[in-house]
């Protein structure tokens, strides 16, 4: 506890602006005049606007925006070769290097920029280079196109309906996003071994996906729907993860934590919606 001197008298209380002003030109002032240079230097200083977070090494919405358009323009870059010269080895080698690299990244505490960089490029191939395969396969010109568009309004709707605070990333919506996701996975997983081991055709091009329905509708497009509703959470989890972490003045490297989480979950969205779109396209 301070002193009952200290807390009394008048000079040890918190001078206000214009006192610490003054009080700073009578010490510049000892021993000799204040100069021209010295009252402009500490003019300066009193009227300098205070330090924000970027000048202080915090993490901003602006640095998350930033980071968020570069990896998301260095996806788009990579995409024009998959797109025009797709090559089936360079699809999956494109998408096994992504998702390795995916998990290194997510599993890193401090999460190292080339190593985004490299992710962005590999999947940015794969999604260019499977795009065609589906559009040229289903015979979908512009499927690519559609699964931009219904990406990028999904993901202005669950932004706008963050930012108006009628969705937030409650205790059951991430119970929900958990199994939901673990379900996912193991229903990718088994699909993936019929799509290998089983028999080969269209209607099994993709799986359970396409070889069983109910009332009438495709499984793929039923999963792909539950698909890009968790990827709507994950997004929700995101925005959440990211107005903490800014509020809280976590240091500026975490942006591209918050970037990379984004770009994940974008690229996500895309994949679903293509591959309804090609599922559909598929039974004409």
């Amino acid at each position: 506890m301070a002193s009952p001197v200290f807390k009394r008298g008048k000079e040890f209380q918190p001078a206000s602006g214009a006192e610490a002003h003054n009080a700073a030109l009578s010490g510049a002032s000892v021993g000799g005049a204040v100069t021209a240079t010295q009252t402009a230097d500490l003019n300066a200083q009193f009227n300098a606007p205070a330090a924000g977070p970027a000048d202080t090494g915090r993490m901003t919405y602006e640095g998350v925006i930033t980071k968020t358009s570069g990896i998301g323009l260095l996806v788009l870059l990579f995409a024009v070769p998959g797109y025009m010269f797709p090559n089936v080895i360079g699809m999956i080698a494109g998408a096994i290097i992504g998702m390795v690299l995916g998990l290194v990244v997510a599993f890193q505490k401090r999460p190292k920029p080339a190593l985004i960089a490299l992710y962005a490029m590999a999947q940015g191939y794969f999604l260019g280079a499977i795009t065609t395969w589906i559009q040229d396969a289903y015979d979908v010109p512009g499927a690519g196109l559609q699964a931009l568009i219904a990406t990028g309004v999904t993901f202005g709707v669950v932004l706008a309906l963050y930012k108006s605070g009628k969705v937030r990333y409650t205790p059951k919506m991430q119970k929900f996003l958990m199994i939901g996701m673990i379900s996912y996975l193991a229903f990718s997983l088994v699909n993936v071994l019929i799509m290998v081991f089983g028999p080969q055709g269209g209607e099994n091009a993709w799986g359970l996906r396409t070889s069983v329905e109910i009332f009438g509708i495709p499984l793929g497009v039923l999963i792909g729907l539950f698909a890009v509703v968790l990827a709507c959470v994950s997004l929700i989890g995101d925005f959440d993860f990211i107005e903490n972490a800014v509020k809280n003045g976590m240091p500026a490297w975490v942006e591209w934590k918050a970037a990379f989480g984004l770009i994940v979950t974008l690229i996500w969205l895309y994949v679903e919606f293509l591959r309804i779109i090609a599922i559909f396209s598929g039974r004409r």
